[in-house]
């Protein structure tokens, strides 16, 4: 589950409500998104205040105690790889073990040049921090970060290769089932005769009362008969986790989770069905 940690509505508790929801419903893993500096380019789609990844999940940590806590997706490229890697091994060591650091390049022009950080570098950049994470889940000695597993996010063909290089799953963000299904084939040709890597998506979640059609329908859009049909074909793919986010843009539905956390209650009654 994609918890909104951002939006007019978005404070501790309501925080505090997504995470004991999610948890309470069965859900095995929450997970929050990343910026750092609220310009322009991010305001647009994701509005102030903005819950800090790292500070966010370490208080939900100690607020739950059996789900998954992650990040869907950390921007790279925006802090040192030394202090990424120190602050994702101690928070996942904190947690017993329970991060999941899915990690991306990152795509907000403006938010690169209000923190100092060149936007067409990010690619190098976030390869560094992922090395970085690697190291630290081999130094037992000082990091300590134990099986931290590492997600690549982003739907282009770098973030595919990225995944395969350097990651534990490939982490696509919200697109249709055709796509998906041609992107996972495009994945395991990018592997070749390396491992290839997981499979991790996130989907939207959008439960309507009548069926949608059309080729422009995306992954967890729909009555919940086709849910639960998009969540078994992405299984079919190999997909071991999905990620739904019920996001839909509009900053007024912070103000107002209930209608979301209603959603996640159909998908968990549903889903049992299908395990």
């Amino acid at each position: 589950m994609n918890v909104p940690n951002f939006g007019p509505g978005t404070d501790p508790g309501v925080l505090r409500s997504w995470a004991q929801t999610v948890e309470g419903l069965g859900f095995d893993l929450l997970m929050v998104s990343d910026h750092v500096a609220v310009t322009p380019d991010v305001a647009a789609q994701y509005p102030a205040p903005f819950y800090e990844p790292f500070t966010t999940l370490s208080w939900l940590a100690g607020l739950t105690s059996r789900i998954r806590l992650g990040t869907t997706v950390l921007i790279a490229p925006y802090r040192h790889p030394l202090l990424t890697a120190r602050m994702a091994a101690n928070l996942n060591q904190l947690s017993g073990g329970r991060l999941v650091l899915g990690v991306a390049s990152g795509w907000a022009r403006q938010e690169f040049a209000a923190l100092g950080v060149p936007f067409d570098q990010r690619g190098k950049l976030t390869d560094d921090v992922l090395l970085a994470l690697r190291a630290a889940r081999e130094d037992a000695d000082d990091y300590r970060a134990g099986p931290l597993p590492l997600w690549i996010g982003g739907n282009s063909d770098a973030g595919i290769s990225r995944a395969v290089r350097l990651g534990d799953a490939w982490h696509p963000l919200r697109n249709t089932l055709p796509w998906l299904r041609e992107a996972t084939g495009r994945m395991k040709a990018v592997a070749g005769d390396r491992p290839v890597p997981g499979f991790a998506p996130r989907i939207v979640l959008r439960i309507t009362g009548s069926p949608v059609t059309g080729a422009e329908r995306l992954a967890g859009e729909g009555t919940i008969e086709q849910i639960v049909e998009d969540l078994e074909q992405l299984s079919a793919l190999g997909a071991e986790t999905v990620v739904l986010d019920p996001f839909d843009g509009d900053p007024d539905e912070t103000l107002h989770p209930e209608a979301k956390w209603q959603m996640l209650a159909t998908v968990a009654a549903h889903w049992q069905l299908h395990p």
